[in-house]
């Protein structure tokens, strides 16, 4: 028979659909098997509704000739007459399986999967020719359906013991740019099955070599077994009463190689103008590589079951990047290779859907289960203080009030919420205090006198801290302050003025202090931030201590400092000796530097010259003992 040309551009287009479509060779399996899926759902409604067609035994078998080079799959649904073939498979975009479903009268009743007619044609990526063997439903007479890529095509009569579908890919030979002998793998094909169609409802079998250890010690026998390769029925498609708490735990941590629980499980389904079901997880630990570029956030797409796209990060809100699972759809936009997803209304709404969901439970979570709540803030807060500051606080009003902060109140974890509910009276700023730790900051010396006062002081701790509240700026009309910057305005008009007169009484040697450090610091002067210690390190309004310490660890900057302040505590010993030394007409240089390394050291700086502090030190020890 002769051979036929496709109904298309054949050459141009078929080129197209398995050269230029399809990204991943991968996909040819997950299309032929979706459309023996489909084939089975047929013959199941034709069953439902004709006494005359039967439904036994539905299934999918896949076998591996590797001598020959063929895979082959078939099922034992509706099938294909000579005219199906002609139309169906001649014609490249005609897709049968839409036909059908436009003919019925209920569109609901059927989920039919292939809907664009082109995923037959994936398998020219991997294979040279292709046979297809069919007997539809009704009739007595099968045909084949021979093509080797663009050349065209011929059908001719063929035998067939049952209904159904037979296809042979002959797999082209192994070559420098692709390994086709993958694909002859029969461990490579169950991992394809199991990624892109384990949740096909009908069995996908195969034979599968089966090593089990005899009575006689010592030995092994191996058989070859039929075995179903698919699970079926996705975890998510049950109803949420008949799922155990034992099997969310275990698909996580199977699907995503983790050994610890999720601490939280979310399962819903959404039924709508875009229906949707859900299955995500909050893990309890983070990833080793979470917080670095090689993290792939998003969540697996499904559509009727058929495994779509991994990592598909158009699903979810960078900010919730933690959250893992999957979403399954009817009703997604896919482009012609179920590849890649159009980026349209339904798939903005199940973003906001999904969205507003993440933040609903962790809500709650931080309501009536605080102390998990504060397990995932260690693990996950700093995502989402960079999603209150990023976009220039674009998403502050979503985040703000989950986020939480240890504070000087009690020790434990506090949200801004709590924190304004417990304010003075008379106070007017939130307080906060910048540090490595929670330790290093109760040591600060600008801290005591806060406290002293009564006023609760947040613990920053991560490096997004200082960037994010530079963008929130207050919270609930309170603005927000930091321990280590600027006048705090502590003191009560009577410590004001006392504070003014010693400055004016020193003036002569702060100003000496000013000129020894030289540009080392912008300003010299008093304080009673001070209490029990010495001095202590602060900046003006502009770039923080803290500020500085991270743009450096960042090699960003360009070596930008912040303007550092020299604070004295007039009350302290020290100061009074360092007076009386100045006055008795004595260098007070030595002083000054090591008054500014200790400032320096307690900031969590490191200092110029250690060697010559430690010298300092050893002569003014020298000198008090004489």
């Amino acid at each position: 028979m002769a051979i036929k040309q496709f109904k298309t551009e054949s050459k141009r287009l078929l080129d197209l659909m398995a050269n230029s479509i399809y990204t991943n060779k991968d996909i040819f399996l997950r299309e032929l098997i979706s459309n023996a899926s489909d084939a089975l759902d047929k013959r199941r409604y034709l069953s439902l509704t004709d006494q005359n067609v039967k439904m036994e035994d539905p299934q999918i078998n896949i076998a591996i000739d590797k001598k020959a080079r063929i895979i082959t799959i078939s099922d034992n649904g509706i099938g294909m007459s000579k005219d199906d073939l002609e139309n169906n498979l001649g014609t490249i975009a005609k897709s049968g399986s839409l036909d059908f479903k436009s003919e019925l009268d209920d569109q609901k009743e059927i989920d039919i999967i292939g809907q664009f007619g082109v995923g037959f044609y994936s398998a020219f990526m991997v294979a040279d020719k292709i046979e297809v063997t069919s007997q539809k439903v009704g009739e007595d007479k099968a045909y084949l359906w021979v093509s080797e890529s663009e050349e065209g095509y011929e059908i001719k009569s063929a035998k067939k013991d049952e209904c159904g579908t037979l296809i042979k890919l002959h797999i082209k030979p192994k070559s420098k740019e692709f390994d086709y002998d993958q694909y002859l793998d029969s461990d490579n094909i169950q991992l394809l099955i199991k990624k892109y169609s384990d949740y096909i409802r009908y069995p996908i079998k195969m034979d599968v070599e089966v090593t089990r250890a005899t009575e006689e010690e010592g030995k092994t026998v191996t058989t070859t077994e039929n075995q179903t390769i698919n699970s079926m029925i996705p975890l998510w498609k049950k109803a949420k009463k008949d799922i155990k708490a034992e099997e969310y735990d275990d698909f996580y941590m199977q699907s995503y190689y983790d050994y610890n629980k999720p601490l939280k499980t979310i399962h819903y389904k959404v039924e709508g103008n875009v229906s949707y079901t859900a299955l995500l997880y909050i893990p309890a630990k983070a990833p080793y590589n979470y917080y670095t570029s090689d993290y792939k956030l998003g969540l697996k797409l499904y559509s009727r079951s058929v495994f779509i796209k991994d990592e598909a990060n158009e699903l979810v809100s960078d900010y919730f990047r933690f959250i893992r699972g999957l979403v399954d759809s009817d009703d997604l936009n896919l482009n012609i290779s179920r590849e890649i997803l159009q980026q349209d209304y339904q798939m903005n709404q199940i973003k906001k859907s999904i969205d507003k969901r993440i933040k609903n439970t962790l809500e709650k979570m931080l309501k009536d289960d605080r102390d998990n709540y504060e397990t995932f803030f260690k693990e996950f807060g700093a995502q989402l203080k960079y999603g209150a500051y990023e976009d220039y606080g674009k998403n502050k009003d979503i985040l703000i009030d989950l986020l939480i902060f240890q504070s000087s109140f009690e020790d434990k974890y506090t949200t801004l919420k709590e924190y304004v509910e417990r304010m003075k009276e008379d106070q007017k700023d939130i307080y906060y205090a910048v540090g490595e730790s929670v330790e290093k900051i109760r040591e600060m010396p600008q801290i005591e006198r806060v406290l002293d006062k009564g006023y609760e002081v947040l613990y920053f701790l991560d490096n997004v801290d200082e960037f994010m509240v530079s963008i929130l700026n207050s919270y609930a009309d309170h603005p927000f302050k930091s321990i280590n910057k600027g006048d705090l305005d502590l003191e009560s008009e009577e410590e004001k003025e006392k504070i003014k007169k010693d400055n004016e009484e020193n003036k002569d040697i702060l100003s000496a202090i000013k000129e020894i450090l030289k540009d080392e610091v912008k300003e010299v002067h008093l304080s009673s931030r001070l209490k029990s210690h010495p001095v202590c390190l602060v900046s003006d309004d502009n770039l923080s201590l803290e500020m500085e310490k991270v743009l450096k660890e960042m090699n960003q900057g360009g070596g930008i400092k912040a303007n550092k302040i020299l604070e004295i505590n007039p009350d302290h010993e020290l100061f009074q000796s360092l007076k009386q030394t100045y006055d008795q007409k004595e260098d007070i240089g030595s002083y000054a530097k090591v008054l500014y390394d200790q400032a320096l050291l307690m900031a969590g700086f490191t200092i110029a010259d250690p060697v010559e502090y430690s010298k300092l030190i050893s002569e003014m020890m020298i000198k008090a003992m004489k």
